[in-house]
């Protein structure tokens, strides 16, 4: 295929060409090759028709001090102005698919125009939740366009109360769940009216360590045929990737042996979506964890758990007494904020959703997580998929596949912890933020969690034809949520039993 030629370069084309080709150690949020995870996402893609590999976030604002929504013009601009700080924003693929023997690279989007990126919609009457949450859905329900730089954004306006959003959708294999929050943060300020000239909020978080990218560049820079070679030429660079995929080794076994269950969630799936969310207070699963051991994350877990437990029992479903939840953990260190790609690995917990007792429920769920975390098995799920990375992209894919399988785990469940505080857009106070992660063949439903502004908001994504029932789901997780606030107020009260009963 014949390229079109163009004009001379402008400096920044030359800029933005520069920055593709050299990579995110050069210039931060940049990367010229993918990493094997980076990969794995477009492989999972075209796997399967069903799979859409993009993350998404819907951001809720009150109006603007004048009353409405800003233009889809001053987003535009305001994108167009700080996406310079995320160039690879305006990259494309080299190409379409994965190859073969290579992963496709990041190149510049000499072409490229952030108005074809961002679109105007307006919510039907009379823009509530269900409204919304039915427009989401369908959003979610396409795929992006390849051909061009690997997100979208809508300015949508409509909603009840004159409030209005910005809704983005962005590739996996562009960033992992804890960039993408950061991504969301490019069009944010800390204050309603920030100095002329302003980078706002994700200009102060830092850019990424020189060293810390160095670090992982031999991946990034050597396609997946050049990686084996190099490894057998140099074996001792392949002792450490072993020592900690060893960490994993039980989990495989297990999963021969005693694979994740079969549920009425790990089917076929089609490629439609429904989307649900529920919002609670961050200081209600705060003070769950203070009064009853564990992790903000091990609320997340347990309330989704009681969910699921309402779901099954609902559909007069009888299931083993745990399902297993694929729970990404962040291996992005604080300086790398502005480092686009995947650095994620995961856990792979099990959820008591057969036992009536939320507290035995919670006990369960926290001790699985904390005996995995001390297992080591985020950094053997790391592991692995750096050691597929070594075979040829033909070979890693089907490696991908697998690993992402129903056989493994039945649903996806990340949390994300995003900024505590009130944050701005164009002068107005973004008041809520709906998360959406992305669920994969064979599995109808997943769960994401993210904290903003002393709330947290679980956003619910599944098959539209299979789970028509999502409603029960995001009841069970607020029923679940309320039996855990009296636990944990009976503990903190005078005469409270929940300690006598978790020894128990």
């Amino acid at each position: 295929m014949t390229r079109k030629l163009h004009g001379p370069r402008t400096p920044n084309q030359q800029f933005l060409r520069l920055a593709c080709d050299l990579g995110s150690h050069t210039f931060p949020g940049v990367a010229g090759h993918m990493t094997p995870l980076d990969a794995a996402f477009l492989e999972l893609e075209e796997g399967d028709e069903s799979a859409h590999m993009h993350v998404g976030w819907a951001m809720v604002f009150d109006p603007r001090p004048d009353g409405g929504a800003p233009s889809a013009d001053e987003v535009r601009a305001l994108l167009d102005e700080r996406l310079k700080l995320l160039p690879r924003f305006r990259c494309r693929l080299s190409a379409p698919r994965t190859g073969t023997l290579t992963w496709p690279a990041w190149e510049a989007d000499e072409e490229f125009d952030v108005g074809n990126h961002v679109r105007h919609a307006t919510l039907p009457a009379p823009g509530g939740e269900a409204e919304l949450h039915e427009w989401l859905g369908d959003f979610y329900s396409h795929r992006l366009d390849r051909a061009h730089p690997l997100w979208e954004m809508v300015l949508l306006d409509g909603l009840e109360e004159g409030r209005w959003a910005l809704v983005a959708k962005v590739h996996h294999c562009l960033v992992d769940g804890m960039s993408g929050s950061s991504v969301t943060t490019v069009i944010l300020d800390a204050e309603p009216e920030p100095a002329p000239g302003s980078k706002g909020v994700l200009a102060e978080l830092g850019l990424a360590g020189e060293d810390e990218e160095h670090r992982g560049a031999l991946g990034r820079i050597a396609d997946g045929a050049r990686a084996g070679v190099d490894v057998a030429l140099h074996p001792r660079k392949f002792g450490p990737l072993l020592d900690r995929a060893r960490a994993l080794a039980d989990l495989l076994i297990r999963d021969e042996l005693h694979g994740a269950p079969q549920t009425s969630l790990n089917v076929d799936i089609g490629g439609t979506r429904r989307f649900d969310a529920t919002v609670v207070p961050l200081e209600d699963l705060k003070s769950i964890k203070r009064q009853l051991g564990g992790t903000v994350n091990d609320v997340v877990l347990a309330a989704t758990a009681g969910g699921l437990r309402q779901l099954f029992e609902q559909r007069g479903e009888e299931v083993a007494d745990t399902v297993r939840a694929m729970v990404p953990v962040s291996l992005r260190q604080a300086s790398e904020s502005l480092a686009l790609g995947n650095r994620v690995s995961s856990l792979f917990v099990d959820l008591a959703v057969a036992e009536p007792d939320p507290l035995l429920r919670y006990r369960h769920t926290s001790a699985a997580a904390a005996d995995l975390k001390r297992a080591g098995q985020a950094g053997g799920a790391d592991a692995l998929m750096e050691l597929a990375g070594l075979a040829p992209p033909a070979i890693h894919g089907v490696v991908a596949r697998i690993a992402f399988a129903p056989r493994l785990f039945n649903l996806t469940i990340t949390n994300v912890p995003g900024p505590p505080m009130t944050l701005y857009a164009l002068g107005a106070p973004l008041r809520r933020v709906l998360p959406l992660v992305p669920i994969f063949a064979g599995h109808a439903v997943g769960v994401a969690a993210v904290s903003y502004d002393g709330e947290v908001a679980f956003g619910l994504n599944a098959d539209r034809g299979l789970v028509p029932d999502l409603g029960e789901l995001r009841a069970g997780i607020e029923g679940s949520l309320d039996e855990l606030r009296e636990l944990a107020a009976s503990a903190a009260g005078p005469g409270g039993d929940t300690a006598s009963r978790a020894a128990a």
